[in-house]
């Protein structure tokens, strides 16, 4: 036994609950997703579907012009398995517009603006469903700072935050997702050929566990390396945890007055009622 496995059963059953009740407060009942054919998103829009019932989520396509074509079709066996509405909306043209006229080659710069467009695509259809758009990133990827800020990172809601990669295959089982989504290497689909462990430079399997020793478990680095962590893996991802800090944490304001957002005005989300 894996020591990051989870119930699944009882991991779907409460972030079920967990999706119905934050909808609910923020007084919706409906919820988006962005559905690229990986599993995260495809987790998330199994999730919805059972919390809302699949009439009440739509899954968003939003391909780029080289972007997989098994990307897309992965999404619709996913949909179409779960029974919901989808949308596809290619952002070719939208992404390009900047791309072009900016001369931007770099990898990393385009794939953020592309990640952008997705984002603003997402929130300007949840506008015209009257839904919330729910998040697809994992705690693998969160601590990491494996996201684009504004990007793929932006959600009214994720119920995947808090499970590594590990237990997201787990549940994805559980939910029945087809295998084609879960069997897959895990790419981000921004650069043709890309896939996020060749990027990240190591394996999910070696970062889940590093990183449940590491904030779950609260061990030091040379407890870790006492563990059997190569000393090189366990300084490369503890840099990547503490340097991505800021997109985890809400933007700091500058305090001027007596009461100031997320200083001495604090809520709860739902302080209204």
């Amino acid at each position: 036994m894996n020591e990051l496995d989870v119930q699944p059963d009882l991991v779907a059953e409460m972030l079920e609950s967990f999706l119905r009740e934050e909808l609910a407060s923020a007084g919706f009942s409906r919820a988006l997703v962005g559905l690229s054919g990986g599993v995260d998103s495809a987790v998330t829009a199994a999730l919805a579907a059972r919390a809302c019932g699949p009439e009440e989520v739509l899954c968003v396509l939003m391909p780029y012009r080289t972007s997989s074509p098994d990307s897309e079709a992965h999404a619709r066996l996913v949909a179409e398995s779960l029974g919901t509405a989808t949308r596809k909306i290619d952002i070719s043209r939208m992404a390009d517009g900047l791309l072009e006229q900016e001369c931007v080659q770099d990898p990393m710069r385009r794939g953020n603006v592309m990640a952008r467009c997705r984002m603003i695509v997402l929130y300007d259809q949840s506008v015209e469903w009257k839904g919330l758009v729910l998040g697809t990133s994992n705690k693998t990827e969160m601590l990491l700072g494996y996201s684009t800020q504004f990007g793929d990172s932006a959600h009214a809601i994720n119920p995947l935050g808090d499970l590594y990669k590990h237990q997201i295959y787990q549940l994805a089982r559980y939910l029945g997702l087809p295998a084609e989504v879960i069997d897959k290497a895990p790419s981000a689909d921004l650069v043709e050929g890309q896939t996020d462990e060749d990027e990240l430079g190591f394996t999910y399997a070696d970062a889940d566990r590093l990183l449940f020793h590491m904030v779950d478990q609260r061990y030091r680095e040379a407890e870790l390396i006492e563990a059997g962590f190569d000393p090189d893996l366990v300084r490369r991802v503890a840099a990547r945890v503490v340097g991505n800090q800021y997109k985890r944490v809400t933007p700091p304001i500058a305090k001027l007055s007596r009461r100031t957002i997320n200083h001495d005005f604090r809520y709860l989300r739902d302080w209204k009622k």
